[in-house]
């Protein structure tokens, strides 16, 4: 059992473009696929698709790969862990890495960038950070 999914989606998309691989799978939950079609926005990530029924349900994400196949996801930072939360409020919502990479938030609105967070004026639970 995962005591921390979110960061167990964000290593795995770190690991998997590490590699090379093409897509990686992911055990469903509504959260990570929120925060998937979020990164597929932009541009960290390819398609997003929900794959199996009831118990079984599996997302299944492509991987992006630059000219000289680096891959698009360079690294992350988990922000907040389950033992402790880090909440930001919307003047404290900055862009990450000059503009290049993203802040995800869980805000009362959704899943938000932190440049969704600072046009809504809304802040909330600063999830990770990716570049």
């Amino acid at each position: 059992m995962v005591n921390d999914p979110i960061g167990d989606l964000i290593i795995r998309l770190k690991n998997a473009g590490m590699v090379g691989k093409r897509t990686v799978v992911i055990p469903h939950s509504k959260l990570k696929l929120a925060v998937l079609e979020k990164l597929k926005a932009k541009g960290f990530v390819g398609s997003v698709e929900k794959k199996g029924k009831k118990v079984q349900k599996s997302i299944e994400v492509d991987l992006l790969y630059g000219k000289d196949e680096s891959p698009r996801i360079q690294d992350v930072k988990r922000v907040s862990k389950p033992g402790k939360r880090v909440y930001s409020g919307v003047k404290s919502v900055f862009p990450v890495k000059f503009g290049k990479g993203a802040l995800l938030l869980s805000t009362p609105k959704g899943i938000l960038t932190g440049d969704e967070a600072r046009k809504e004026k809304v802040g909330g639970e600063a999830l990770f950070k990716i570049w």
